[in-house]
């Protein structure tokens, strides 16, 4: 399981969340919903190490494993905060609900890529072939960046789409020309004799980054209780610098699924960073051309390109800076 594995599960599920969950208004708590993934990790530091509750607040962390389950429930008032990428939240923001940036908890650096055949030797080379990704997904906006940067576009590849797992498993076998796709798969792809690793997200950061995302409702309502929420945050960060094979215990159990294994987990841990204090003032400011603004315009020119959306919002106005000051 990743999260982006379960982005697809289908439009009943999301009615489901939308419906079924509590309302968050409903209590005091401040809701949080995440999927499975190693970068949401010290969350659990924050709520096991009492960072939470230093800084007054009653977190409820939930896992919401589909996209489509997680946003319409937090688009509903149902949740207070969710935690997903940062191209994801331009899908599912309207002018009726419109959602907002707080923070960014982790970049991709090194976890995410895209393994090819060694006469395939630079992202130009990906014209005419046949490329496994997730449509849709952010494997899909990492491509369609990359062929940007190149002068191509998704429509100069020969697309095959499939899930990231899937995906580096034709690889494997030999079926496509090239996946886009994650650990342990890239490994696996370039340790074959007819593959190499073209290019991973170490390259591109500030490209697939987690947010933490909210309505502008909940903003309004609950500003101090989000501030408080990204200190606890910070202090997660702090924490699990120092203490890493801790740390790496009380995620692993936190998060669980597949993450379950300390040692699974802080293998994965190796392929992304956690956002501290200093990296999220700098990639949260709007004058930051390299920031979160310049992931989102991105995001949105790609995004309404393939048809996913049509964003009606100033990428600006997204963006609340002052909750990481």
């Amino acid at each position: 399981m990743n999260r982006y594995l379960s982005r697809f599960s289908g439009v009943a599920l999301a009615l489901f969340a939308a419906f079924s969950v509590s309302p968050a208004s409903a209590a005091d708590k401040l809701t949080v919903a995440h999927s499975t993934w190693v970068g949401y990790g010290p969350l659990y530091i924050a709520r096991d190490k009492g960072f939470f509750e230093e800084e007054g607040l009653d977190v409820d962390l939930l896992v919401m494993e589909d996209v489509k389950t997680r946003m319409p429930a937090l688009a509903a008032g149902r949740i207070d905060v969710a935690v997903t990428t940062i191209d994801t939240v331009l899908t599912f923001t309207t002018p009726k609900r419109p959602l907002v940036y707080l923070f960014a908890l982790d970049d991709s650096a090194g976890g995410d890529g895209i393994v090819a055949n060694k006469d395939i030797t630079s992202v130009a080379d990906l014209k005419g072939k046949s490329v496994a990704y997730t449509e849709g997904s952010v494997s899909q906006f990492f491509l369609s960046v990359l062929l940007k940067n190149e002068g191509l576009t998704l429509a100069d590849v020969e697309t095959q789409n499939m899930t990231a797992g899937d995906a580096g498993a034709a690889f494997v076998a030999g079926r496509v020309d090239a996946a886009v796709t994650w650990e342990p798969w890239l490994t696996r792809g370039k340790d074959t004799e007819h593959g190499t690793l073209l290019v991973d997200s170490s390259s591109t950061p500030g490209l697939i980054t987690d947010v933490a995302v909210t309505t502008e409702k909940t903003l309004s309502e609950r500003k101090d209780d989000l501030k408080a929420f990204y200190r606890a945050w910070v202090k997660a960060v702090d924490w699990q610098k120092e203490n890493e094979a801790e740390a790496d215990e009380i995620m692993a159990k936190g998060v669980g699924g597949w993450l379950k294994d300390p040692a699974v987990f802080a293998e994965t841990r190796g392929g992304i960073v956690f956002y501290d204090g200093d990296m999220n003032a700098s990639f949260m400011d709007p004058a930051n051309e390299d920031g979160i603004l310049g992931t989102i315009s991105d995001a949105k020119a790609l995004g309404e390109e393939a048809g996913l959306f049509k964003l009606e919002s100033d990428p600006k106005s997204m963006v609340v800076p002052d909750i990481v000051q």
